[in-house]
């Protein structure tokens, strides 16, 4: 860990974690399409999307738009309630990739009267049930998705919270900064801005 604290006892802290690969074990993009279509569906179309996602890895491609177009080939018209429904069997069927030592030392600072904030490029509707489940009282700052008519458009009706979109999404939960000690914890590029704007900063924690 690196710091450039303000060296004030009396902020209140907040914890930002990234959710894929720092709290967990594996990317859950890729494990709730698995457990939704089977892996032999899953690896067909990540061949045929592989052109796009070669252009983003790098860095030719947007990031967001290859998430979304990968995302509306599979939950596009699904049921909002489907969804959900859906999100909650994936979290139950998969607690066991949540990282334990991440898992606790939520809970204790939970307890400590930290500010907790996960803060992940994953749809914020598939990342809340396993805190829910786990009975964590944590902040969610998830890319979202688009509903019309109660169904999935395969949209998102925000930008992908990766880079830097996540310290604009902490910025406008916070509001100002100076009140606050924060400290991210994160384990990829997709973190380095939240990373660089805390005042603390854990790169792989929990391994």
């Amino acid at each position: 860990m690196t710091s450039n604290s303000k060296n004030s006892m009396d902020m209140r802290k907040i914890y930002c974690f990234d959710f894929d690969g720092t709290l967990t074990t594996s990317d859950t993009l890729l494990e709730l399409l698995k457990f939704t279509f089977g892996k032999r569906r899953l690896w067909t179309t990540i061949a045929a999307f592989s052109p796009l996602l070669l252009g983003m890895k790098i860095g030719l491609l947007n990031n967001g738009r290859v998430k979304e177009r990968l995302f509306s080939h599979f939950f596009r018209g699904m049921p909002e309630h489907d969804f959900d429904q859906l999100c909650h069997d994936f979290a139950i069927a998969n607690l066991r990739c949540m990282r334990r030592e991440a898992l606790q030392f939520i809970q204790c600072a939970l307890e400590e009267g930290v500010r907790v904030l996960v803060v992940s490029a994953s749809i914020d509707r598939w990342i809340r049930p396993f805190f829910e489940l786990l009975n964590l009282q944590v902040e969610i700052l998830g890319t979202q998705i688009e509903v019309r008519n109660g169904k999935l458009t395969g949209k998102f009706s925000t930008p992908n919270c990766y880079g830097g979109e996540k310290v604009v999404r902490i910025r406008e939960l916070i509001d100002n900064h100076s009140p606050y000690q924060i400290t991210a914890f994160g384990d990829s590029r997709g973190d380095k801005e939240m990373l660089e704007y805390a005042d603390q900063q854990v790169f792989k924690p929990f391994r």
